[in-house]
């Protein structure tokens, strides 16, 4: 005690020696952590999974093409194992996604997976010949199978060609016909085709396979395609009262409201969606754009600062959503 008295230094004390320790625990935990996660990369690495565990990792696209284009020589890698790793490098690199997809049909010669991967690379690479020959191989392969329809009306209905799309989901809907996501997705397709009555006869068919609340908000939405807002406000209510914790049937009967001109009920039901859904941004964007559109701009700015503290990663949403120069 002398000594340290005669030197003019404190001993350190038990709180600070406590909060330094507590420093120290929690920095070692993260290294740990950190080390942990790069334990695989140093490993050695001999089968395909790994690879693929990687690449899903990678947003760059030429990182994945190093990582996985090798894997087509790999003696271990199974057909389907080569038609992930293609399917990883499909939006970028068509042409070694191609190569992966080419050596997974001479491993397994007759998957029909194969086939429809194949026939969206060829898409990517706007080879149209070679995605009709994928889906002519496919057809031969599986004539049973509702896979391949439903790729053809994606396809469709991304080119604008609804009507061939429409065609492709009734011949799926007929291969499984308990599916409901397929009907309710023919409902859909013919709604937007101004088809509105076979829509709904769709949809009624379906009347005892629903739960209640998703056949009202597909009735509310067959109606808002309409023009008929105050009938889908009525649907999207009685969607809300079937489920009230439902973001998706609040965000819709704040849509309706909205258009019918009700601006204040409009967004306490998108607000409600969003505590609902803290994780979607879809309601609060809706909110902005309304606000925008009904001249009511400070409380954009408001909307729109909550949108870009809490989705940081979403811009380009909340720029279009909240744009003041419309």
């Amino acid at each position: 005690m002398e000594q340290t008295a005669g030197t003019g230094i404190e001993p350190p004390s038990r709180g600070r020696w406590r909060l330094s320790h507590s420093v120290r625990s929690t920095l070692w935990v993260f290294v740990v952590a950190f080390l942990v996660h790069l334990i695989p990369l140093f490993l050695p690495r001999n089968m395909p999974e790994q690879e693929l565990a990687i690449a899903r990792a990678m947003p760059e696209v030429e990182h994945r093409v190093r990582l996985l284009k090798p894997l087509k020589e790999h003696p271990k890698a199974t057909g389907a194992e080569l038609r992930e790793a293609a399917e990883l490098l499909l939006d970028g690199a068509p042409a070694e996604a191609r190569e992966l997809v080419d050596e997974a049909e001479r491993r397994e010669p007759g998957a029909l997976e194969t086939q429809l991967v194949r026939a969206r690379i060829c898409r990517a690479e706007r080879a149209e010949r070679c995605v009709q020959e994928s889906f002519e191989r496919a057809a031969r392969m599986a004539p049973g199978d509702a896979r391949p329809d439903l790729l053809w009306a994606d396809m469709k209905e991304q080119d604008g060609d609804l009507a061939s799309a429409l065609e492709a989901l009734d011949r799926a809907r007929h291969k499984v016909p308990n599916e409901l996501s397929v009907q309710l997705r023919y409902a859909q397709l013919l709604s937007a085709t101004g088809r509105h009555a076979e829509a709904e006869a769709v949809l009624r068919a379906l009347d005892s396979k629903l739960p209640p609340q998703r056949l009202f908000l597909e009735l509310g939405l067959l109606r808002m395609r309409e023009g008929r807002n105050e009938e889908a406000r009525r649907f999207f209510a009685r969607a809300v009262g079937e489920a009230p914790q439902s973001a998706v049937a609040h965000y819709h009967l704040g849509v309706a409201h909205f258009q019918l001109g009700d601006l204040e009920a409009a967004e306490e039901e998108l607000r409600t969606a969003d505590r609902l859904d803290v994780s979607n941004p879809r309601s609060l964007a809706a909110l902005c754009a309304m606000q925008v559109k009904a001249g009511r701009l400070e409380g954009a700015r408001v909307t729109k600062m909550d949108l870009e503290r809490r989705f940081q990663d979403r811009t380009e949403l909340i720029r279009d959503a909240c744009r003041m120069d419309r």
